[in-house]
């Protein structure tokens, strides 16, 4: 560990879109500003104009995210996502046995939790406290709902380490909470500290703090996707709890005095859904396209970047955990090397920007991309795309006719990548939700 090892707050909002966050050119709602505390983190940090998550769907992602390495390379991450269908399954999860951001972190010497989501595998088989987190406090599965805490499958899913924890209250709140009274115990010892924010806000059952009979209602008792429900209004009004929650953590480390040594990230384990605003983008969650893996990405870290700084440095979710673990001196395991690259240069104003290829794939719909530069190649439903997306970010104008060799060469990159990872196994699964019978799509 290094002598000034800071301490690190990662927070991962769920399902949030591009232009979400008024720091990001989202429109106030009709009761104000919708995220004024994240929007003051981005103003006295960095911006990241063109960064990307992991996946375009959420527990491949995270798989990324702990492990600073492409998701593809374990089972669990093949599902798209994991469903609580599969609860129990011993496949289906993050291993114990693969070293995290979490783990390598506390052999640093730091103290780790994780306030939120965690949806890598269920106990006995999988759970934060098997994977390097000294506490946690959230849900196992992806999406429950805010008041019952219950998953898709109707079962009761939240949790204090691995033992099922009811409690009262909106989920959001319950985790701002848990996350306030964290930064407060460990910014009193002597140990740096790493905490894992993970939100489920914005992600369906639609509710907001005053929603608690809608939680308790047919509509969203019978399918928790909430497929009748919601409104724009209602959805920004979930992500301003969440970022109140945010300005209380924040509050908190200014209150202990460590604000000023701590790096906070933030971004979205994938594009955003329903109601997000991923302008000036195209698709969202479950696609490559860059609505669906393009997100929001923002550093603040007082002491190493300058305020109001604006990036267009190109990185992935496994880049930040492989940053994390560079700034904490934390030593990489070598059976398991890091895919993502250290960002350090780039926050601290030593170069604008570093090359950063970088690939994606999909089972749903065969989806493959590459981002190389201001090139992207896509792959949806057989047909291949190329796209300068410096010059046209929504991927209207398709070059590939016009670019036939670059686009050999990107394919062939990618091939060439892919051949580097495990296929993707026949009994993966993919679970939408819901399709065209239910709204029309985009």
């Amino acid at each position: 560990m290094t002598p000034r090892a800071p301490n690190i707050i990662f927070i991962v909002a769920d399902d949030l879109g591009y232009a979400d966050l008024g720091c990001y050119g989202g429109r106030p709602a009709a009761f104000g500003d919708v995220s004024p505390h994240i929007d003051t983190l981005a103003a006295g940090g960095m911006r990241f104009t063109q960064g990307y998550a992991n996946s375009p769907v959420c527990s491949p992602t995270r798989f990324a995210l702990m492990t600073a390495r492409y998701q593809y390379r374990l089972r669990g991450a093949a599902e798209e996502p994991i469903a609580s269908r599969t609860r129990g399954n011993p496949n289906l999860g993050l291993p114990p046995a693969h070293p995290t951001l979490p783990s390598l972190l506390r052999e640093a010497g730091y103290r780790t939790a994780l306030a939120g989501k965690w949806h890598l595998g269920w106990p006995p088989h999988f759970s934060p406290l098997k994977s390097g987190y000294d506490e946690f406090f959230g849900p196992m599965s992806g999406g429950v709902d805010y008041f019952t805490h219950c998953a898709s499958n109707g079962a009761h899913d939240l949790f204090e380490g691995e033992a099922e924890a009811p409690a009262e209250g909106y989920l959001t709140d319950l985790i701002s909470t848990r996350a306030v009274q964290f930064v407060q115990r460990a910014a009193r010892g002597a140990a740096p500290f790493f905490l894992s924010l993970h939100y489920t806000a914005p992600h369906w059952p639609w509710e907001t703090r005053d929603d608690r009979a809608l939680a308790l209602s047919d509509d969203v008792r019978r399918n928790i996707f909430h497929l009748s429900g919601g409104n724009i209004e209602t959805y920004r009004r979930m992500i301003h709890h969440m970022d109140e929650g945010i300005g209380e953590v924040v509050a908190a480390l200014r209150a202990a005095g460590v604000l000023e040594h701590t790096l906070v990230v933030f971004t979205s384990d994938n594009g955003g859904e329903r109601f997000s605003d991923n302008w000036p983008l195209v698709g969202g969650k479950m696609d490559l396209t860059e609505g669906g893996i393009r997100v929001p990405w923002v550093a603040a870290w007082p002491e190493v970047i300058a305020p109001g700084c604006v990036s267009a440095q190109h990185c992935l979710t496994m880049d930040w955990s492989a940053t994390m673990l560079h700034a904490a001196g934390a030593r990489k395991h070598a059976d398991y090397p890091w895919d993502g690259v250290d960002l350090r240069p780039v926050l601290r104003g030593e170069v604008p920007s570093i090359p950063r290829p970088m690939f994606w794939r999909m089972n749903h719909r065969g989806q493959r991309a590459h981002r190389s530069g201001r090139w992207k190649y896509l792959r949806v439903d057989g047909h291949d795309y190329l796209f300068d997306i410096d010059a046209d970010e929504r991927e209207r104008a398709n070059r590939a006719p016009l670019e036939p060799e670059r686009l050999a060469a990107m394919r062939a990159a990618y091939e060439a990548w892919e051949a580097t990872m495990p296929p993707i196994p026949a009994d993966a699964a993919i679970s939408l939700g819901y399709g065209a019978k239910d709204m029309p799509q985009r």
